[in-house]
């Protein structure tokens, strides 16, 4: 099985990727739209689009499943863009279609859980990126990472775990009520010893 990333040339239908997780944070949905929108020319957004390949793993099906950028896919297709270049880092297409999931769940390549934390059925995932439902705890993990909450960590999923722990903290009225109050509290439970045990920890270094 090549795990060689490849870049596929031709562009891809945004719409025809498939999804391996069941939510995004819509604020970051937002903001990544919102910078899209600031590279006004289209040589620009074409460096852009250049920079950032969605990094997919092409099922016995023949579909690109999203293993990342997620966010960006989201954001380009409410911002109208129809294709997208992709980067094949897996290819299972000899996988039996009954054991495609199963292979990509040990490679840590899906996150099938639903706004609430709780783990779902795969068939339960989108079917495509405009499918996928926000969890303002995913907003509240990514923004806690940017304002130095905790590093940047190659966990697969690290900021679904960051979001997991935040839910079980704080409540979801809260999180949409009144977001940089929510920053506060989420920076001094992310530095707190109980977030010891997450990806990317950084609470107060040890006197002893």
């Amino acid at each position: 099985m090549a795990n060689t990333r490849e870049p596929i040339l031709q562009p891809v239908p945004i719409l025809s990727l498939r999804p391996t997780q069941m939510t995004v944070g819509m604020r970051e949905v937002k903001e990544k739209r919102k910078r899209w929108r600031e590279h006004k020319s289209e040589k620009k957004q074409g460096e852009l689009l250049g920079k950032h390949m969605i990094p997919v793993v092409l099922g016995p099906d023949k579909n690109y499943y999203v293993v990342d950028h997620h966010h960006l896919a989201r954001a380009l297709h409410e911002e109208g863009v129809k294709d997208i270049l992709v980067t094949v880092i897996g290819d299972l297409t000899v996988v039996a279609r009954d054991a495609f999931w199963g292979v990509m769940d040990n490679k840590r390549w899906v996150y099938p859980y639903d706004a609430k934390g709780e783990r779902r059925h795969f068939r339960d995932l989108p079917k495509s990126v405009k499918d996928l439902k926000d969890d303002p705890f995913r907003s509240l993990a990514g923004e806690l990472r940017r304002v130095g909450g905790f590093a940047k960590d190659t966990t697969p999923f690290s900021e679904f775990l960051w979001a997991d722990f935040l839910r079980r903290k704080m409540s979801r009225k809260g999180v949409e009520d009144n977001f940089e109050k929510a920053i506060e509290k989420a920076m001094a439970f992310g530095k707190s010893k109980d977030a010891i045990y997450l990806p990317g920890w950084c609470g107060p270094a040890s006197d002893d």
